[in-house]
């Protein structure tokens, strides 16, 4: 008999040490396939489940680095063939038997954030801290592979119990909200009659699920070019055309952007880089910024208004420019009867000393882009937190889970796997 708990943490604790970033996950896709293909899964990867056109924020110098170390550490090139390039997988396990398709999403990237050399760190202290520099599994997306491929584990354990069809989707490039749209392109739940997806620690702690997390806001995320004209600053000024003013104005302009009355807005402006040289006039500006809003047509508001004062400022100043969108994610909200079946299992869960009906997500969910797809399809969807003590925020340095909540997780999955499947 599988000891899940001891199961969870190994898992959890070999992936913690190699996180890999959105679009580079070829180490961590391979982890997977070669796991669920062991237990009789179908997998498919590349551009079976991934729809080249809704790829958003992938950067092919980091791609073919990761595919270099993804070699060096020992995957196949067979593998990584088969992978066409994109990362993530989905597993497929048909029962034989007639009965509805239930399919369930882990996440699979990691943060750009180096680990706390703290001592006391649990990851440095047990010897699991991250082998690769200036990446952390610091969002909790270790414990969604490992409390995912767990889920796989006991569905083919229990495979003559069950009806149906299951989809286990290990999706990349979560961060930034970059993966859900290239799988949710590509159809590969679109006969799903149910879908799941969760998340770690967040809101709630070890023992607390969230049954119905709200606030799960859209958004829109964009690089922004400006492209001018060098010049000699001090001679011939005029000749120039300033990307980097250009920028500077466009930033201030969309800082005033009025808020929209029908629910809550954001917009921040991450990053900009630009110029040359000190005495030269700027030719070059790269703006990388993202909007939100409570609902799509909130979100879809502060677009267009982003876009307006792009295309403003541009003709002002004599720049060109181009956008680029590198991130989606919309409102969700969760079916009442999915909703109901998730507080129906939490209770049944012994590890669970607290049901929580709802709560304020209050950030943004690519999840949701999966969940939608579904409904619009004809399904049913809904997403929950399995709550887990943790040290600090989610994508700190010093960031670690109680590895103890991960159990809940796959008693979770499997409460809702008896009650859909059985």
């Amino acid at each position: 008999m599988t000891d899940y708990q001891k199961l969870l943490v190994e898992q959890r604790r070999e992936l913690h040490q190699w996180p890999e970033e959105g679009w580079t996950e070829f180490w961590t896709t391979a982890y997977i396939v070669r796991k669920l293909r062991a237990l009789g899964y179908e997998v498919l990867t590349g551009k079976k489940i991934i729809a080249e056109d809704r790829v958003f924020g992938r950067d092919q110098k980091l791609v073919d680095a990761a595919i270099e170390a993804a070699l060096g550490r020992g995957v196949e090139q067979a593998l990584i063939d088969e992978m066409e390039g994109y990362t993530g997988c989905v597993g497929i396990l048909d029962t034989g038997r007639p009965g509805p398709t239930t399919a369930f999403r882990f996440d699979i990237d990691c943060i750009c954030v180096r680990e706390t050399d703290d001592p006391n760190h649990i990851p440095n202290k047990e010897g699991f801290r991250s082998q690769h520099d200036g990446f952390m599994h610091a969002c909790g997306h270790d414990t969604h592979i490992s409390i995912g491929l767990s889920v796989a584990r006991w569905i083919a354990e229990h495979k003559d119990e069950l009806k149906g069809k299951f989809k286990l989707v290990f999706q990349p490039a979560e961060e930034g909200v970059r993966g859900a749209s290239a799988i949710a392109g590509s159809g590969i739940v679109d006969d799903a009659d149910y879908m799941v997806g969760s998340h770690i620690a967040f809101m709630a702690d070890t023992g607390e699920i969230v049954a119905a997390p709200y606030g799960l806001l859209c958004t829109s995320k964009f690089d922004v070019f400006y492209k001018g004209k060098p010049a000699h600053a001090g001679k011939e000024p005029n000749a120039g055309r300033n990307a980097l003013a250009a920028a500077c104005n466009a930033v201030v302009q969309m800082m005033g952007i009025p808020r929209h009355g029908g629910g809550m807005t954001r917009i921040n402006v991450g990053t900009l880089k630009a110029g040359e040289g000190r005495n030269v006039i700027p030719a070059t500006a790269h703006m990388a910024l993202e909007v939100r809003g409570e609902t799509s047509s909130i979100n879809q508001y502060m677009v267009d208004q982003v876009m307006q004062i792009v295309k403003g400022i541009a003709i002002g100043f004599d720049v060109e420019y181009e956008v680029k969108q590198m991130g989606a994610a919309v409102d969700f909200t969760n079916d009442k009867e999915m909703t109901d079946l998730i507080i129906q299992v939490a209770e049944t869960v012994p590890g669970v000393h607290k049901i929580i009906p709802d709560g304020n997500f209050g950030g943004s969910e690519d999840y949701s882009i999966l969940g939608r797809r579904v409904q619009e399809h004809g399904g049913k969807a809904a997403f929950f937190i399995c709550g887990a003590n943790r040290k600090s925020g989610h994508h700190q340095y010093d960031f670690d889970v109680d590895e103890s909540a991960m159990i809940n997780g796959l008693n979770m999955y499997k409460g809702i796997v008896e009650r859909l499947n059985k």
